[in-house]
C-alpha cells in the first residue's frame, strides 16, 4: 500500500530528514518527494510505500503527528486511495 505524508510548518534545518528518518526506523520506503520553501514556510508531500512496514499505518501516523507537534509542524499520513478519492473533481 502507499500512503500520501504531508508537512507544513516553519522552515528549519532537518525536516526532511527527521521525517524520513521515522519512516525508515518503520521500514516505510519513499518513493517520491516534492518540497518548497514559501517564504518562511516549508512544504513537502512524500509519496511512500508501507507495504513492509513494521508498524501499522496507524501508529506510522501517530508517530509522524508527535514528532510534527513536537516541532511545530503539521504532519498528516493518509492512505493513497484516501488521497485521491478527497482531491478527485
Amino acid at each position: 500500500m502507499r500512503a500520501v505524508i504531508t508537512v507544513v510548518g516553519k522552515d528549519m534545518v532537518g525536516i526532511l530528514a527527521k521525517v524520513s528518518g521515522i519512516c525508515a526506523d518503520c521500514n516505510v520506503n519513499i518513493l517520491e518527494v516534492t518540497q518548497s520553501i514559501l517564504q518562511d514556510m516549508f512544504c513537502m508531500i512524500m509519496l511512500a510505500d508501507t507495504t513492509d512496514s513494521t508498524v501499522a499505518f496507524g501508529e506510522l501516523s501517530d508517530k509522524l503527528e508527535t514528532f510534527g507537534k513536537e516541532n511545530n509542524l503539521v504532519i498528516h499520513a493518509m492512505h493513497e486511495d484516501l488521497f485521491n478519492s478527497m482531491h478527485k473533481i
